[in-house]
């Protein structure tokens, strides 16, 4: 079962950097979200904790679920009219979402309000993401990179609280 795992995460983290997304620029993210809150936060605390929240077996499985939609849907290869609302990322559509939740649901209320705070601002790599001009289908990832982040926040948040 070991082994399912840690391919699991070695498979998340490569698709997550073929699809342009590091690491980093998740903790960007969380750094967008939890600098007013944290007087000396500093880039390693906000990669930490994204490397925390992707090595839950939970978060690998919503990034490959997530990924591969997407990658089908690039491809033409899912069935009308799903291939329609997933490539063009249809407004009502809100299964995306639902699969971010599986990742922020990890982390407590605290990750909601993150997500969805985030989600509307959509700064760095999420604007990215959301960018259709790429010829790129990112109905899910842009949901699950900001889930990350949120959940990342969360955690954070966390650990200040018990920490004072």
């Amino acid at each position: 079962m070991d082994e399912v795992i840690n391919v699991s995460e070695q498979t998340a983290r490569r698709w997550l950097k073929e699809r342009g997304v590091k690491i980093e620029d998740i903790a960007e993210l969380v750094m967008y979200l939890q600098a007013s809150y944290h007087e000396n936060l500093e880039m390693k605390d906000c990669i930490e904790n994204v490397e925390r929240v992707i090595s839950k077996r939970e978060v690998q499985n919503a990034i490959l679920t997530g990924i591969q939609l997407d990658v089908l849907a690039e491809k033409k290869m899912l069935e009308e009219p799903l291939q329609k609302i997933v490539e063009i990322d249809e407004s009502l559509y809100g299964v995306d979402e639902i699969l971010a939740f599986s990742i922020v649901n990890v982390y407590g209320s605290i990750g909601f309000t993150n997500y969805g705070y985030i989600d509307k601002q959509k700064p760095g790599i999420l604007k990215y993401l959301n960018d259709k001009s790429t010829g790129k289908v990112h109905t899910f990832l842009d949901d699950i990179v900001g889930a990350i982040a949120a959940a990342a926040s969360s955690r954070l948040a966390h650990r200040a609280k018990s920490k004072k």
